[in-house]
């Protein structure tokens, strides 16, 4: 049964990798078809040179903390990783999740590089799978929370998304709790799980630093975004602003094409419910599009000096150093 339960996982994996491009194809081509390509020009026309400098330096300031987040995890994990190659390797992975059909090759990339070189790729990954989840997990209770303080399309759905979290969180702690055999599989992995968050995240010194580099990374974003809503032409005051952005980014986790997809769908769909009409959300959506593709381009100057070859320097003892 082994050759065929590995078979059938592969024909799982294959299959899911196709329904996710595939989904957030079709989830585009359908704002296409319901807006046509003028809300699509006009968010990249608005697009201007105060916001890409803006979006510049809020990109600095957010990869710099994703980075300082990671580089906590991995040391949780006995890993080293420098700040300085931290920054260099997010860049490069924002750059290739903004550029690459999966939206998580750039994540993939800099476990597998960061794995390389310090000799243990699973552990790496695994400390990127970790940063990127408690990174989620953050801007999930911050959306949550501004999503109860300040009016949205959603606010009447938020007391049952607070009874399904607390619902989920309690049969988590319930399986949590089940006993198994130590020696099964599922005993390994709940203990590798719970070994990877409590040395991870949940140390005195990390999950402070870890929160508060996360909520500036979300503040950052939604900054962005309302950056890009005020380009594109909406004068919605912040608080009305600011839960929108909130449900977009949401969206942003989805699986998508090189960023496309679910953005302009949930954007469309929340500036609608909010009365400021779907066009309007697709061109702030395609807007932040642009804006935070133009901060990412760093990553990919650093990808070209990375790939190109390095001159050879000469060492004391005579012999060349690359």
């Amino acid at each position: 049964m082994a050759p065929l339960e590995r078979t059938a996982g592969r024909v799982r994996g294959n299959l899911w990798a196709w329904l996710r491009p595939l989904a957030a194809s079709a989830t585009l081509l359908v704002v296409v078809w319901r807006l046509g390509f003028g809300p699509f020009v006009d968010g990249v026309r608005a697009v201007d040179g105060a916001a890409l400098a803006a979006g510049a330096g809020i990109g600095l300031a957010t990869t710099a903390c994703c980075a300082w987040r990671w580089k906590l995890v991995a040391h949780g994990l006995g890993l080293r990783l420098s700040f300085p190659d931290a920054v260099a390797a997010y860049y490069r992975s924002v750059f290739l999740n903004l550029t690459l059909p999966t939206g998580i090759a750039g994540d993939v990339h800099r476990g597998i590089s960061h794995g390389r070189n310090v000799g243990d790729v699973g552990l790496a990954l695994r400390a990127v799978a970790w940063e990127r989840a408690a990174g989620q997990l953050v801007q999930a209770v911050v959306t949550l929370a501004v999503l109860v303080a300040l009016p949205s399309p959603v606010r009447q759905s938020i007391p049952l998304v607070l009874v399904a979290v607390a619902v989920a969180a309690i049969a988590i702690a319930l399986i949590g709790r089940v006993p198994v055999a130590a020696g099964s599989r599922w005993g390994r992995l709940r203990r590798a799980i719970a070994g990877d968050v409590r040395d991870a995240l949940l140390t005195r010194r990390a999950w402070p630093a870890i929160a508060l580099a996360s909520v500036v990374v979300v503040g950052g974003h939604a900054t962005t975004f309302v950056i890009a809503a005020r380009t594109a032409g909406a004068t919605t005051p912040l608080s009305q602003l600011f839960p929108l952005a909130l449900l977009a980014m949401l969206a942003m986790v989805l699986p998508s094409v090189a960023g496309w997809g679910p953005r302009e769908g949930a954007t469309a769909w929340a500036f609608a419910a909010a009365g400021l009409g779907a066009g309007l959300g697709v061109a702030t959506a395609v807007a932040y599009g642009v804006i935070v593709l133009v901060a990412s381009l760093p990553g990919a100057l650093l990808l070209v000096t990375a790939w190109m070859p390095r001159a050879a320097v000469a060492q004391p003892d005579g012999t060349a150093d690359a």
